[in-house]
């Protein structure tokens, strides 16, 4: 076997690996989002979504303090960030990931770029939602 083949499994074995790591730890991460927002949910007992802003914000103080431990001097192998970053956090709240990359922008000295985040993030998510349910119920007659 030549050296290049054995780099190759290896690129593709570490792929692999990567890719197994990510869907356990989103498994992992959807079933907590599930147990936090259920658990939350229950102590609001109205119609306010709490679980989900629970979860949200846990997610987000979570993924705070998952980069700076990420940052600093701790050896931990990228396949491993991964899986808990995408796998885990992906899956428990992608709004983590929306509150890191905003802040990494407003950090970063790039304030404009930030707010323009925030803005279009929440108008055109919640525009999104709106044309896709008023065009399904045209669609199907909901």
């Amino acid at each position: 076997m030549r050296v290049a083949d054995r780099t190759g499994d290896a690129e593709a074995n570490g792929k692999m690996l990567k890719f197994v790591l990510i869907a356990l730890g989103g498994g992992a991460g959807a079933l907590l989002r599930y147990l936090v927002a259920g658990w939350a949910q229950s102590l609001s007992g109205g119609s306010f979504p709490l679980g989900t802003l629970v979860v949200n914000v846990t997610g987000c103080l979570v993924i705070g303090v998952l980069a700076a431990v990420f940052a600093g001097p701790q050896l931990i192998a990228e396949e491993y960030r991964v899986a808990v970053l995408v796998g885990v956090m992906g899956a428990f709240t992608t709004f983590s990931t929306f509150g890191w990359e905003t802040f990494s922008l407003a950090q970063d000295g790039q304030a404009q770029l930030a707010l323009a985040n925030l803005v279009l993030s929440n108008t055109l998510g919640l525009a999104a939602v709106w044309i896709g349910y008023r065009v399904t119920e045209r669609i199907i007659g909901v």
